[in-house]
């Protein structure tokens, strides 16, 4: 039997010299990478706008061409979104399949898919993809087997033997299976507000290393818990909300959510199918961006994010900056400026620092207090001393006195049961 060719020509226009296009590039040749697709060949060129019915110029489809032919590529990968009619046009010109970033991007959640919420989401996603590629691209899109074509083989080629109605009617279908499990989580989630406990989000760029910082908490913090999520070196590992309960030393705990990560040009397409999941992010109390300092394009990174959380309505809330794989750089770790801390997960070195920003932020509802709890009112010293940081306990004539860092909320709550004086620190 023949060898697949997974070789490709990647493909770009840059547009009145976007200053962030050769990185756009190098982060296209990671996607097709991501797809098993081994690029051979880089084709770009400057333009005022893009050419409506091929993308590229007829002088640079001639100059495509012979690319393609020389290096014996069998696929063309563009770095925007295509229309159905260009996606047509190309293949009849080039007679090679033609993919875009959108379908690398939706192949690569395809892949990663676990939970059936994901798969759901990312079917989606694919269908309204295919949907309006549907009409006169038969022939073409039969070619490019369900996207990439290297991974999610037959997922593609099953949907394109749909008609448009039966794509709208499982499109209908899955929606409504996803409207019964984001009900489920919007439950979880109004279930954890009324406990009060604060929920604290990480974001970021895909691989900067969210789900490897959770796991590094978790393991510093509550070394008995076995709820280590998947972290792994490779585009969007994390597709799924991870939420964890971090307890810590002085019975203060939050919650710590691991989110999908962001990409440059993220096809709305899964923004928007993937909305449920990002809602978590836009009902934290505080987001952690974890940024991977030692890469070059760390700025733009950090700037495609907060344009993402924008976009989800989500750019309100505090946020902290981790500045993750420090120990990759020249930069001095660990060290906090400002809301910026400088740590690496992978020596667990700055895990305490971060810890004490987010502190900072997340318990300012806390007060310092001296009370003298009556000794018939015993059953409130075992509660402060499970849910406040009690940092001194005497006896005295007329009951308990705690020394301790509490709640305001539970102060003000019990407060008519304490002996006077009580005094605030």
């Amino acid at each position: 039997m023949e060898p697949v060719n997974n070789r490709a020509v990647i493909v770009g226009v840059n547009l009145q010299n976007r200053p962030d296009f050769a990185y756009s590039m190098e982060e296209l040749r990671n996607l097709a990478d991501a797809c098993n697709i081994e690029v051979v060949g880089e084709l770009t060129q400057n333009a005022a706008k893009v050419n409506g019915p091929h993308y590229i110029g007829s002088g640079k489809i001639q100059e495509l061409l012979a690319l393609v032919e020389g290096l014996d590529a069998s696929t063309v990968i563009f770095n925007d979104e295509l229309s159905p009619s260009q996606i047509r046009n190309l293949e009849s010109s080039l007679e090679k399949k033609v993919i875009d970033r959108t379908i690398l991007i939706l192949d690569i959640f395809g892949e990663r898919a676990r939970t059936r919420e994901a798969q759901l989401q990312v079917e989606v996603a694919q269908l309204q993809y295919m949907l309006p590629r549907l009409v006169g691209l038969r022939e073409s899109l039969g070619r490019q087997g369900g996207g990439s074509g290297m991974k999610n083989k037959g997922t593609g080629e099953t949907k394109l033997e749909l008609d448009r109605r039966r794509i709208e009617e499982r499109i209908t279908a899955l929606q409504s299976e996803l409207e019964k499990l984001v009900a489920q989580r919007q439950v979880q989630r109004k279930q954890r507000q009324k406990t009060g406990v604060p929920v604290v989000c990480l974001v970021g760029y895909t691989n900067a290393g969210k789900s490897s910082l959770l796991n590094a908490v978790l393991k510093e913090f509550m070394p008995e818990s076995n709820k280590q999520v998947l972290a792994k070196d490779m585009l969007f590992a994390t597709l799924e909300t991870s939420v964890r309960g971090i307890e810590l030393p002085d019975n203060k705990s939050f919650l710590l959510t691991d989110t999908v990560g962001f990409v440059s040009k993220l096809p709305h397409y899964l923004i928007k199918a993937f909305r449920s999941t990002l809602e978590e992010v836009t009902e934290a109390d505080l987001l952690i961006q974890v940024v991977d300092f030692s890469n070059e394009e760390y700025e733009r990174h950090i700037q495609v994010t907060n344009t993402t959380l924008k976009e989800l309505g989500a750019d309100h809330i505090p946020m902290i900056y981790a500045y993750n794989k420090t120990d990759l750089t020249d930069e001095q770790y660990p060290q906090v400026n400002g809301d910026k801390v400088y740590l690496s997960v992978k020596e667990e070195a700055g895990l305490s620092e971060l810890i004490t920003l987010v502190k900072q932020q997340i318990f300012q509802d806390y007060m310092s207090c001296e009370v003298i709890i009556p000794f018939e009112e015993g059953r409130l010293v075992a509660y402060f001393n499970a849910n406040a940081n009690v940092i001194a306990t005497d006896y005295e004539p007329n009951g308990t006195r705690l020394t301790m860092e509490c709640r305001k909320a539970d102060y003000e709550k019990y407060q008519h049961l304490f002996v006077e004086p009580v005094t605030e620190a």
